[in-house]
């Protein structure tokens, strides 16, 4: 049944969003927050009062109803109206990128001197004089003296 043949009385039994859901369908289109609030305080003779009051919770409400989908043109529309399109090719040409990054990687590696990678594990270059003191660090916590509270004052 149409919205325009029902009685107030049986529009009231309905909540804002599944009225707005009967609008979107009879509609067949998207409308913007304001229009189909709008509509619906057309149906149940809301005064402009009480649509200022209600716009912001229809608006939020809208938003957490997984049945309504706001477009990119801030028109809403039922989800159902909309599908997904999931393309393999974008994931396919992702992993063709990654798996050149990793050539690319393995390359480099390749192409580095093994002088290089000896530097890179050899511990030759503990003889830094800034490194001499590793040794003491090992003492420090012979030196360390635990104090309590009661001795601090």
């Amino acid at each position: 049944m149409k919205l325009s043949k029902m009685t107030k009385e049986e529009l009231e039994v309905y909540s804002y969003t599944e009225l707005a859901s009967m609008i979107l369908k009879e509609e067949k289109r998207s409308l913007s927050t304001p229009e189909l609030f709008k509509k619906i305080c057309a149906l149940l003779n809301l005064s402009d009062d009480e649509y200022a009051n209600k716009i912001g919770d229809f608006y939020t409400t809208l938003t957490t109803d997984k049945t309504f989908i706001l477009l990119d043109d801030a028109t809403w529309d039922l989800r159902d109206h909309h599908s997904v399109k999931v393309s393999l090719e974008d994931e396919t040409e992702d992993e063709e990128d990654l798996t050149e990054t990793e050539e690319e990687l393995d390359d480099e590696l390749d192409d580095m001197a093994d002088d290089d990678m000896h530097d890179m594990d050899d511990d030759s270059n503990l003889d830094d004089p800034d490194l001499d003191d590793v040794d003491d660090v090992e003492d420090v916590d012979d030196d360390l003296t635990i104090i309590d509270e009661e001795e601090l004052d």
